[in-house]
């Protein structure tokens, strides 16, 4: 089986799609996600407590600030705005793809688990995670 899910974003930050992965498998097998851009990632991460996500943003955007900030400034692919090439290192640092096992239709996630989309550009984008089930 296979689909893919549209998630928009509205600037940088950690946006859960669990539910919608959840109501689309069925059945036993290995789910691939993977994300079809070069500025976003993917993770499982907490998703009890929102402050985990503001850590996350925070201490990514600290590891790696805009293109204006000065101990940035031997990037040269500055074109696209302060935040493209930045995007790009942090999607580098962070996977792009998730296996995560499905058991009887229900995702193997642990209890206080979700799947996210971390977008790490400015402005609002619609992005396109591609989901495959195999039995």
């Amino acid at each position: 089986m296979q689909t893919q899910f549209q998630i928009s974003t509205h600037g940088q930050g950690l946006y859960e799609f669990t539910r919608e992965v959840q109501r689309w498998v069925l059945g036993t097998g290995l789910l691939t996600l993977f994300v079809r851009h070069t500025s976003c990632s993917l993770l499982i991460q907490e998703n009890a407590d929102p402050e985990v996500q503001t850590d996350l943003r925070n201490f990514f955007h600290r590891l790696v600030p805009p293109s204006t900030d000065p101990a940035m400034s031997y990037l040269s692919h500055t074109y696209e705005g302060p935040d493209d090439m930045p995007a790009h290192i942090k999607a580098v640092m962070m996977p792009v793809s998730l296996s995560i096992p499905v058991t009887k239709g229900r995702l193997a996630l642990g209890t206080w688990q979700g799947i996210y989309l971390f977008e790490h550009r400015n402005a609002p984008h619609s992005r396109t995670v591609a989901a495959h089930l195999s039995a």
